[in-house]
């Protein structure tokens, strides 16, 4: 028999995206809509341990859509990866009479909401939320086309400098194991050469493409590299080992960092975090636990948490072939 869920929680956890504030608008005005109560937990599973819950309407999330970030403030937990903490979690979730949680987040997130719904069978269902686009399951991962924007924002600003002063820039985007970010904001920039995790292009090939570069006529050049590059050990060394085997190159450094993870949500991460939010409580109604709520062809569906968390996203190789052909 299905327990009737007559409370949820929602959480997010991990490191913040852009879409995560509307998808938490999405799970409150889900809720409300199906006349089911909702409660916010803040600081993700930490939060959860210290019972920092407050209860949550349709108008508690008003202006939020656009905003970055999270409301609902996240933090890391080394308390929940212990039973002793994951004990005191489900107490007060029984103390709340929470049924079930929605956990917006990445895979280290889906892994505490999979290892809590074993021991103590809470019903879960994950929203992933990370820049990276790493997540098995789904084509586009909140956060991610916004952080494609932001990149190729600043690419763009980069590139007015690189031509002005004659340079070549090495801009550092977020990716330690997966290079989405790097590859479509590279192709999307113009970028010259793209360094990935997945791909290990050599200090020598980097070195010959940008001297094809230099003869065909190009004054200036930008090479994106994911922050997971084995290239070599930093962009630092990267460019010092450029500086001494092309000195004619003017080489400089830009690393985006953080800026990358902030600013409103994009159009496109404001739809999808609407739709992931409806799909994620009408699956908990419908009984349904331990998934992941993802994009498929433009269609929601639902993947296996364990799938989610164990599978791996694959490059599109086809944007290979693309950025190659760009390059010339």
């Amino acid at each position: 028999m299905i327990k009737t869920i007559k409370k949820i929680g929602v959480l997010t956890s991990g490191g913040d995206a852009p879409g995560m504030n509307a998808a938490i608008r999405s799970v409150v005005r889900t809720c409300a809509y199906y006349k089911v109560d909702c409660v916010g937990i803040y600081r993700g599973y930490q939060g959860m341990i210290e019972g920092d819950f407050k209860d949550m309407g349709p108008r508690s999330v008003h202006n939020i859509v656009n905003k970055g970030g999270t409301i609902l403030k996240s933090a890391r937990s080394n308390d929940f990866k212990t039973e002793e903490g994951r004990r005191l979690a489900y107490e007060n979730l029984q103390n709340e009479n929470i049924d079930a949680l929605v956990v917006i987040g990445g895979d280290g997130s889906f892994n505490g909401a999979l290892a809590f719904n074993k021991e103590f069978k809470i019903p879960v269902i994950g929203i992933p939320g990370t820049i990276d686009n790493d997540i098995f399951g789904t084509s586009h991962t909140l956060g991610f086309d916004t952080a494609l924007n932001t990149v190729v924002e600043a690419i763009d600003k980069i590139r007015d400098t690189a031509s002005s002063h004659n340079r070549l820039f090495l801009v550092e985007v977020m990716g330690r194991d997966a290079g989405h970010i790097a590859l479509n904001a590279g192709i999307g920039a113009g970028a010259e050469e793209i360094l990935i995790p997945e791909e290990d292009m050599g200090l020598e090939r980097l070195l010959e493409s940008l001297r094809r570069s230099k003869l065909s006529g190009k004054s200036s050049s930008i090479v994106v590299i994911a922050e997971g590059d084995k290239i070599g050990k930093s962009v630092f060394e990267l460019k010092d080992y450029i500086d001494l085997n092309m000195q004619e190159y003017d080489v400089r450094v830009s690393v985006l960092g953080h800026m990358q993870r902030g600013g409103a949500p994009s159009c496109f991460d404001r739809v999808l975090a609407s739709r992931l939010g409806v799909k994620a409580v009408e699956s908990l109604l419908e009984g349904k636990s331990c998934f992941m709520v993802g994009l498929h062809n433009d269609k929601i569906e639902l993947t296996p948490l364990e799938n989610a968390i164990k599978g791996h996203s694959r490059i599109d190789r086809e944007l290979l072939r693309v950025s190659e052909i760009m390059s010339i």
